[in-house]
């Protein structure tokens, strides 16, 4: 059997041929250069962007409802904060955080420790019955996620970012 590398071995490939072009850089302080902020697909750069990073992190939990829920709430509140200050930037890093709890718990939801690749082949593993503890802590992030992306200011900022930064 030929070589294969492992899911990880391919991450770590991709990132070393993408790094220098990637939209988003750690060094960055995104409060004072704004402008340097790509919106980008999802959650990208959720976890690189500071000073919001540091802001929003130490709220995001989705243990089980009730901490789900307390953590969504929480992060809607930063959402509408920043869009009061009109910071699109922040606004934006709060909604993916809201994205990024409803992705991790669906995928704790479909997968028993959240574990949804095999390290050795990169194969999607099977999807073990639903944890409805995780589930119910998605459709609660779904929810305020959806909030934030349908709220109509944030929705106007959103485009008027990407005809001015991209």
């Amino acid at each position: 059997m030929a070589y294969k590398p492992s899911t990880k071995q391919h991450q770590r490939e991709n990132w070393n041929k993408i790094k220098d072009a990637y939209s988003w850089n750690s060094e960055t302080d995104y409060r004072l250069h704004p402008e340097e902020y790509k919106v980008g697909k999802g959650e990208q750069g959720v976890l690189l962007c500071e000073p919001y990073k540091s802001e929003i992190l130490p709220h995001w939990r989705f243990k089980d409802a009730s901490v789900a829920e307390i953590s969504s709430t929480k992060i809607f509140e930063l959402f509408q904060a920043y869009l009061e200050k009109e910071d699109f930037v922040g606004a934006d890093m709060a909604r993916k955080f809201l994205q990024m709890g409803y992705t991790r718990a669906r995928r704790y939801a479909n997968h028993a420790g959240g574990k949804k690749y095999d390290l050795q082949s990169g194969e999607e593993l099977p999807r073990a019955p639903e944890d409805s503890v995780k589930a119910e802590s998605a459709a609660i992030f779904y929810k305020k996620w959806q909030a934030a992306e349908n709220h109509a200011l944030y929705k106007r900022m959103k485009q008027d970012w990407k005809k001015t930064y991209g």
